[in-house]
């Protein structure tokens, strides 16, 4: 993600915030100097917002430490003003796994709010008339940070746990109806709950509250986004990648030009490459690559191609090179068979094998 300020590491997990992030501070200030509130004021609102985003990493560990039990690993974690955001290389379908890694977020919560609730001076407000605590509570102090702490903490549990994508309910709602009917139907149900969910969110955002538009996009989107992904998956369980790879490719030598690289793109459909020396392949050319040193016309394949590139087995399963492609690290791969060069696989092809199982499985 673009625009990103890299926080440092924790478990071997890269913590980034987006630039976005100065908008909810900037906003928060603006709230709490309008409603009459001081420069002081306004100062602890931000420290209650940055100590709240900690509470929220804090969460997110919850999820990643839980899912690296089940050899789920995660990147890294993005801050954004309406949350954190946790880059996990997948969900485990086990439906048991996937309840306990969506549960232990809020779980981190509600301990945090517990622990809170110790060094929180109960009777100090139970003690005040309503008043009296309107006025207490009316802005954030270094009297009333915990309550405000724990209060936010208690919410983020509860609002996560509205069954709707991608939040943790409509996971946990996800797994539990998984453990009783097959993925790709729990996750339709789930997503459409979502999905309304979302709608709510923004016809109430538009009569009173903007900022509820915004949540209820990213659920409405994060639930569509998670049934087509799931029902992608589903197309493609039980084929393997010899089944939907390119056989009829035009192989590269290291030696060969631009010049010649461009024929073949202006003559075809291709747009990336395999490089080949001696039967091995020794590097993948892409298109933004030729693109980029088109004017060249005497440079080499070997001084633009990529060394660094993964290949993939024609008897692996289709899934997983769908699940590499979802996560950006490349869109084209070398297929090999006994580290041979066999063929090459992209998203292009990739779709069009599921857009026929789709008919196949329709008729």
């Amino acid at each position: 993600m673009r625009g990103v300020l890299n926080l440092g590491k924790l478990f071997k997990v890269t913590i980034e915030i987006h630039w976005t992030f100065i908008f909810i501070l900037a906003w928060i200030v603006f709230l709490e100097l309008k409603s009459g509130g001081t420069l002081y004021n306004a100062v602890m609102s931000i420290v209650f917002i940055l100590l709240l985003f900690v509470c929220v990493v804090m969460h997110e560990f919850g999820h990643i430490l839980t899912a690296r039990k089940f050899g789920v690993h995660t990147k890294k974690i993005t801050l954004l003003p309406i949350g954190g955001v946790a880059s996990m290389d997948t969900i485990p379908e086990n439906p048991r796994q996937e309840l306990l890694i969506a549960l232990a977020g809020p779980v981190v919560n509600i301990g945090i709010a517990m622990i809170l609730l110790l060094f929180v001076p109960v009777s100090f407000f139970f003690d005040q008339d309503p008043n009296q605590l309107e006025n207490t509570l009316s802005h954030v102090t270094t009297q009333n940070l915990l309550i405000y702490l724990f209060s936010a903490n208690i919410a983020l549990a509860v609002f996560n746990f509205i069954p709707a994508f991608p939040m943790d309910g409509g996971r946990v709602l996800r797994a539990i109806l998984a453990m009783k009917m097959d993925r790709v139907s729990a996750t339709n149900i789930a997503s459409g709950i979502g999905q309304f969910l979302a709608l709510v969110f923004v016809i109430v955002g538009i009569l009173y509250n903007p900022f509820l538009i915004i949540i209820g996009l990213f659920i409405y989107f994060g639930a569509y986004g998670e049934n087509k992904m799931v029902r992608q998956l589903a197309l493609l369980k039980g084929h393997k990648i010899g089944e939907a790879m390119l056989t009829n490719i035009s192989i590269l030598k290291p030696e060969d030009t631009i010049a010649h690289v461009i024929d073949l793109l202006l003559s075809g459909t291709e747009k990336n490459f395999v490089v080949v020396q001696n039967s091995d392949i020794t590097g993948l050319l892409y298109h933004k690559d030729i693109i980029k040193n088109s004017k060249n016309k005497n440079l080499l394949v070997k001084d633009i191609m990529s060394k660094s590139f993964k290949s993939i087995d024609l008897h692996a399963d289709l899934k997983d090179i769908f699940k590499l492609i979802n996560t950006g690290k490349s869109d084209f791969f070398a297929v090999t068979n006994n580290d041979k060069l066999a063929g090459a696989i992209d998203l292009t092809n990739l779709t069009e094998f599921m857009l026929i199982q789709s008919n196949l499985i329709t008729k």
